[in-house]
């Protein structure tokens, strides 16, 4: 059996995909899958050991310019790619109308994704040829387990989902694993930050265990804000611009983690490396950390420095 999925976006939605990768290809011998993503995070599907094809798509960029020449381009051959397949089952994990309209629709096989009652965009469930109702007090990894367990027919295991991604960077982990930690700095948004002074405090605090601290970075103004928390710490390092796989060696030999509310810390969970996420004003509910030794530190009043920097440290503590 060949599966095309359909889940384009974000990183923590891409990664909340893999456990139900996991269950059909545990479930149904020889199953396949090819896998429809945005270019930004078209490394991560290509680590999980039932994924055959990764198949990129723009579709933030080519809004950008949509009718420019080279945008026009780049959508032929994608449905030309898109289309070179014959599918068993298509599933739309996305359960948006974009995706539905721009990518599902085009696809050959039968299309499963979520009903009207259940999908993110209501709307998006006219394009599937079979609908699911997907039960929504439920973690996001478990609504697309369940998904997947509706489209393929077999029964949604009981036991956690299991990402099955941290055997792939087994034979790449830093030569010096497991003696350093990685701090998560960086979030888009300005009130999912924790304070620079709040982080530097942390810092001083884990120094006498011996242990070294790793900032990785995105942008320019992530980088300049690493070095500024790494100002005066010999034993912290900033990390060099990296990719995501190699972000992601780095997490997997990661002593733990601490995070905040951000992309690389569900990675961190699929990685299965203990890590304490922040949280302010965003609730942990139905999106936060899934897998083991996922810790969360929820801010009482949702302000993100009302966390201490000694809170965090007791709990770093304990992971250790």
């Amino acid at each position: 059996m060949h599966v095309l999925i359909v889940k384009t976006s974000s990183m923590g939605d891409v990664l909340h995909t893999l456990p139900a990768l996991t269950d059909a290809m545990r479930a149904i011998p020889g199953i396949r899958f090819d896998w429809v993503v945005e270019e930004n995070f078209a490394q991560i599907p290509g680590w999980h050991p039932a994924v055959d094809k990764v198949l990129p798509v723009a579709i933030r960029r080519w809004r950008k310019h949509w009718f420019g020449s080279q945008q026009r381009e780049e959508r032929v051959q994608f449905k030309r790619d898109l289309q070179s397949r014959q599918y068993d089952v298509v599933i739309d994990a996305q359960g948006l109308i974009k995706s539905a309209a721009l990518v599902t629709r085009l696809a050959k096989g039968i299309k499963h994704g979520q009903d009207s009652r259940s999908a993110r965009e209501p709307f998006a469930s006219w394009w599937y040829d079979k609908r699911h109702e997907i039960g929504k007090q439920q973690h996001a990894v478990e609504r697309t387990r369940e998904l997947f367990a509706k489209s393929l027919g077999y029964d949604k295991p009981a036991t956690q989902g299991d990402y099955a991604i941290a055997g792939h960077f087994l034979a790449t982990l830093p030569a010096d694993a497991q003696n350093y930690l990685v701090f998560l700095h960086a979030t888009t948004r300005d009130n999912k930050h924790w304070p620079e002074d709040h982080w530097r405090e942390l810092l001083s605090l884990v120094q006498p265990g011996g242990l070294r601290v790793k900032l990785p970075w995105g942008t320019e103004h992530e980088h300049q804000r690493a070095q500024r928390l790494a100002d005066g710490f010999d034993f912290v390092e900033v990390l060099p611009k990296l990719t995501l796989e190699q972000v992601a060696q780095q997490l997997a030999g990661a002593r733990a983690v601490v995070s905040v509310d951000t992309g690389l810390s569900h990675l961190t969970a699929a990685l299965d490396r203990p890590n304490i996420t922040l949280f302010g004003p965003t609730d942990p509910g139905l999106i936060g950390g899934y897998g083991q030794n996922q810790h969360e530190l929820k801010a009482s009043d949702g302000t993100m420095k009302s966390i201490a920097a000694m809170t965090v440290m007791e709990k770093l503590q304990e992971l250790l």
